[in-house]
C-alpha cells in the first residue's frame, strides 16, 4: 500500500504576521527564531518582512546595525570638532597677519594693503593710437 504524506498548510491572521514582522524589526529575534516560533520556513517569514515593511524589498538587502549608525555619528561629530579648531587657528592667523600689517604701517607709515580705489595696471605701456 503507498502513503501518501499530505502537506500541511497553514494560514496565518495578518496580525500575526505583522507580530512577527514588529519582533524581527524589533532585533528581539532572527528570521530564523521566528520561523521556529511560528513553525514555519524562514523564507516565510522574509516574505512578510517585505510585505509588511514599507523600507525593505527583496531586491535590496540593507545591512547595518544600530551601532554601525551610532559610530557614523560619532565620527561626522568628530570631523566637524576638528574642522572647528583648524577653521579657528587659521582665524587666529588672520587675525595675526592683519596686527602685523596694522603695526607695520603706522610704524613705517606705509600702506601695505592693496587699495581698492586705486586703478588697475593697464599692461606694459600705453595702447592708444
Amino acid at each position: 500500500m503507498n502513503k501518501r504524506k499530505l502537506n500541511k498548510r497553514r494560514e496565518f491572521s495578518e496580525q500575526i504576521r505583522r507580530k512577527a514582522v514588529k519582533e524581527f524589526r524589533s532585533g528581539k529575534y532572527t528570521a530564523q527564531e521566528l520561523a521556529d516560533l511560528y513553525h514555519c520556513t524562514p523564507q516565510t517569514i522574509y516574505r512578510w518582512i517585505y510585505k509588511y515593511s514599507p523600507g525593505d524589498s527583496p531586491h535590496v538587502n540593507v545591512v547595518e546595525m544600530s551601532e554601525s549608525a551610532d559610530q557614523k555619528v560619532n565620527d561626522l561629530k568628530q570631523k566637524i570638532a576638528d574642522l572647528e579648531r583648524a577653521l579657528g587657528q587659521k582665524q587666529i592667523k588672520v587675525d595675526f597677519y592683519e596686527k602685523m600689517l596694522e603695526l607695520a604701517e603706522e610704524e613705517y607709515d606705509l600702506d601695505l594693503k592693496k587699495s581698492t580705489s586705486s586703478r588697475s595696471s593697464s599692461g606694459s605701456g600705453s595702447t592708444t593710437k
